[in-house]
């Protein structure tokens, strides 16, 4: 018997307001960075810690993660994570008005911690609400509402906290006070006070709206075989049977890091190549409006055009060449190429995740968990591409793209298919 308190909204309508919170948080990291290099007077790769700090939750969350939704079943630790998304937005109060940047950083580690929750419950939603073989068109769907969510972010945060940076940064290159300086980094510190407050109070209410959802629990069963008199059981070897979940973590973990040094190293390279931070601000965005361009292709051709490991493989052989072009041009074009490794970078996820996930059946939310530690590609790969910047400069440093963007395209032609012989099926409740 239904509950009639739950409110009557399709499962994937709910999954999709989540993928847009996801989108709408994640891609503020873009405009964060150029922002608290400035209000925290960072160099360059110290910046690039306000990713690391995001994504490394994924690392050591994930796994608890698998853990707590087995106590609290999906949709509750759907709720549960929205809530630690707020508290995380709250720290970032006392961080501006101590202009504290590891205060900042606890709380993207607290946003990241409750999006890591939020995470390995709804991907596995979108994968399994419906056919498998269909699985990269819906989560291509819930990249779209992910990616818009991105494109405004930036346009919305960054015209608070990023208005007239330009001139800021001529005001203090004039000031000689230390006293005068610090006053205008306190005033510019200030700006995110305001938005995330209300980002706080949003995520609370949405909490809220997630708990009295009539959202299914999901539900895994194992269909295969009884394995023969004297056979040794596969599931007593746990997630080891499954190689092909260890070489999709891989890939995700490729797959964030070059996705996120697309979208949050674009616009200090946009400044590097001479374009002022009043326009850069804003290239966060292009590089989302072209992974939404490669998400609508998705969520045409696949699976009736193309199959989710060729839509794969093309992606990853494109962004090879687009890496190859942005270490090859200079200027608006290079700058461009950036932009559009978003393309390239679309059908990614959507692709890896149902790849990777297929055939795990009771060790779908364990699998999961591990796919999302895979998202501290996020964490390491743009420190490292910073580092890379310091010492080889911001456009040789695009170099490292390339490795990544192979061992994906290995996973799409060779690596998802080590599996073992088991069938597994996926079900929600009967009402």
């Amino acid at each position: 018997m239904k509950d009639s308190k739950a409110i009557v909204v399709p499962p994937l309508v709910i999954i999709g307001a989540l993928f847009f919170i996801f989108g709408f948080i994640t891609w503020l990291n873009g405009t964060l960075i150029p922002f608290l290099k400035i209000a925290c007077d960072l160099t360059y790769a110290q910046a690039l810690l306000v990713t690391f700090a995001f994504y490394i939750a994924y690392v050591f969350l994930a796994i608890p993660s698998s853990l707590i939704l087995r106590r609290t079943g999906f949709k509750n630790g759907m709720a549960l994570g929205l809530v630690v998304m707020a508290a995380g937005a709250l720290v970032f109060v006392p961080a501006a008005q101590a202009r504290s940047f590891g205060l900042f950083l606890a709380g993207l580690f607290v946003q990241g911690a409750g999006l890591a929750l939020l995470q390995t419950a709804s991907n596995p939603y979108a994968t399994v609400l419906g056919p498998i073989e269909s699985a990269a068109r819906r989560i291509s769907i819930m990249g779209i509402c992910n990616k818009v969510a991105g494109v405004l972010s930036p346009f919305i945060i960054g015209a608070v906290v990023l208005k007239g940076a330009s001139e800021l940064e001529s005001q203090l290159a004039r000031t000689a006070s230390p006293a005068a300086k610090a006053v205008l980094l306190q005033q510019l510190a200030d700006r995110v006070i305001f938005p995330y407050l209300v980002m706080a109070g949003a995520l609370v209410v949405l909490a809220g709206l997630v708990k009295l959802s009539g959202l299914p629990e999901i539900i895994t069963e194992e269909t295969a075989p009884t394995p023969a008199a004297g056979a040794p059981a596969a599931a007593g070897k746990g997630l080891f049977q499954y190689p092909h979940l260890a070489l999709g973590v891989g890939a995700l973990f490729c797959c964030v890091g070059v996705e996120v040094i697309a979208g949050d190293t674009i616009i200090q390279y946009g400044r590097a190549q001479g374009i002022s931070l009043d326009v850069a601000r804003n290239f966060t965005s292009l590089t989302l409006v072209a992974m939404l361009v490669g998400y609508f292709v998705g969520v045409w051709a696949i699976p009736r055009y193309v199959s989710q490991q060729r839509a794969l493989a093309i992606c990853a052989a494109v962004g090879a060449l687009f890496t190859v072009g942005i270490l090859a041009t200079h200027g608006f074009s290079s700058v461009a190429l950036v932009a559009l490794l978003g393309l390239a970078n679309s059908l990614m996820w959507p692709a890896i995740f149902p790849l990777s996930i297929r055939g795990l059946g009771s060790y779908t939310e364990h699998g999961s968990a591990l796919l999302i530690m895979g998202i501290g590609g996020g964490a390491v790969l743009p420190y490292v591409y910073g580092k890379l910047g310091e010492g080889l400069g911001l456009q040789q440093a695009y170099v490292l793209l390339i490795p990544c963007y192979l061992y994906i395209l290995f996973f799409a032609l060779r690596g998802h298919a080590y599996q073992p012989k088991t069938a597994v099926s996926y079900a929600l409740p009967v009402a």
